[in-house]
């Protein structure tokens, strides 16, 4: 299970200086709303499950991005936010993505839930890596893959060995996917001042320089090609 996270003394002494305190809560409204929106998907991409079981591991996954929404509900409450308003700024960047990236199959349905939420994963790893510690305690508790990794490849891989030629038309989507989830984090980066003087390090002592930001992406194009790789599927 995963355990609940506090904001310690360090969290609040960090949290005391307004640019930190805005960063957490625009990466932990972000945060919220990407689990709100994954339980949603999650729970609808269950309908189109070939079979039962299939149906029962998309809704235990549903299941934990709610508890994980809950988790940053409740932090949040703790510092004195309405998660409603940290999520709002992120509302149109998330639903833009989800509009533009509409599964037509369940396996297209598998490989955005896997590629989708990878990236966003290995996005919030990064940021959390220029945060007080509490903050980033409580990154790590939401962010940990909860067996659905696991299952995208083992239904995606078994996929292809019945038809090879569903290959093809997976790894393009994945290439569709990783541009839109790109630009939408690109998007959140230049809008939201807080996260991007987090990553130049304007927010957090010992944070990133300016070309830190180029090599976080490329770092995240690099993740994505070894998470197509698992998948059975060419970058």
């Amino acid at each position: 299970m995963t355990r609940r996270s506090d904001p310690g003394a360090g969290a609040s002494s960090a949290l005391a200086d307004p640019a930190h305190r805005e960063a957490v809560i625009d990466l932990l409204g972000a945060m919220a709303y990407g689990e709100l929106t994954a339980f949603s998907r999650l729970a609808a991409d269950a309908e189109l499950a070939p079979t039962l079981w299939d149906k029962a591991q998309l809704a235990r996954q549903a299941a934990a991005e709610l508890h994980h929404y809950d988790l940053l509900d409740q932090w949040l409450q703790r510092i004195g936010v309405d998660v409603r308003v940290a999520m709002t700024p992120f509302v149109a960047a998330v639903d833009e993505f989800h509009d533009r990236t509409r599964p037509s199959t369940w396996l297209e349905g598998l490989v955005k839930a896997y590629v989708g939420d990878g990236i966003a994963t290995d996005f919030y790893r990064e940021v959390s890596a220029y945060l007080d510690g509490g903050t980033r305690a409580l990154v790590t508790d939401v962010v940990q893959d909860m067996g659905g990794a696991q299952f995208a490849v083992h239904a995606v891989r078994e996929a292809i060995s019945r038809d090879p030629a569903v290959a093809g038309r997976l790894a393009l989507w994945g290439r569709r996917l990783v541009g839109e989830a790109l630009s939408q984090a690109q998007r959140v980066a230049a809008e939201r001042d807080a996260l991007a003087s987090l990553l130049i390090g304007e927010a957090s002592s010992g944070g990133a320089d300016l070309a830190e930001i180029g090599r976080v992406f490329a770092r995240l194009t690099q993740e994505h090609t070894r998470r197509m790789g698992r998948l059975g599927l060419s970058p």
